[in-house]
């Protein structure tokens, strides 16, 4: 059953836009980041939920999409996230950002496509834009990551890595998403 829900949670990156999410569906979703383990118990990650129509589109505004494809500037209208999950480090109780957002996001995402739903971790993101346009405080809060997400619109596709290694994913000709992935006799040095 795990080993299913991680296959099924990759990155996608168009959506069907009028297939909305709900705050009450976020709001569970941050609980699941939420109860998830942070070191030393800290809990300085902070949210917020963005799912109306106006504040999609600011937050659209403010993000990057898929570096490997060069000619592609991100989903357009009607295939744009239905929501998003924005994590915040409250910088009075820790000031670097660690691996607790990972947890944080990892735990979030697998909830989500438990719920129906497909998302992307975005980092490249115009943070002081988006700060201004989420209203933060910036003296105490730093924007980790956002979590888009949606129904998936695209099919994303999951094969061997080639034998140069090449790791960049990339889209055929009738838009399906290939991600490479190393085989596990290639990441699994060592059984002792």
């Amino acid at each position: 059953m795990m080993l299913d829900l991680v296959r099924k949670s990759r990155s996608y990156r168009r959506f069907y836009e009028e297939k909305h999410i709900t705050n009450d569906q976020l709001s569970a979703l941050v609980e699941l980041g939420r109860l998830s383990p942070c070191g030393g118990n800290k809990q300085y990650i902070k949210y917020v939920t963005v799912c109306s129509e106006e504040m999609n589109e600011k937050v659209y505004g403010c993000l990057a999409w898929a570096g490997y494809l060069k000619e592609w500037d991100g989903p357009v209208k009607g295939e744009r996230p239905a929501g998003y999950i924005i994590l915040l480090r409250d910088k009075n109780i820790q000031s670097a950002m660690s691996v607790d957002e990972g947890i944080s996001a990892q735990s979030i995402f697998l909830g989500a496509t438990e719920m129906g739903f497909g998302g992307c971790f975005l980092m490249n993101i115009q943070r002081e834009k988006l700060a201004e346009v989420l209203e933060l405080d910036t003296e105490h809060f730093a924007i980790s990551m956002v979590i888009a997400l949606g129904v998936p619109k695209e099919e994303v596709v999951i094969e061997p890595m080639a034998s140069d290694g090449d790791f960049k994913y990339w889209r055929d000709e009738k838009q399906v998403h290939h991600v490479p992935k190393r085989s596990q006799e290639e990441v699994l040095l060592k059984q002792i």
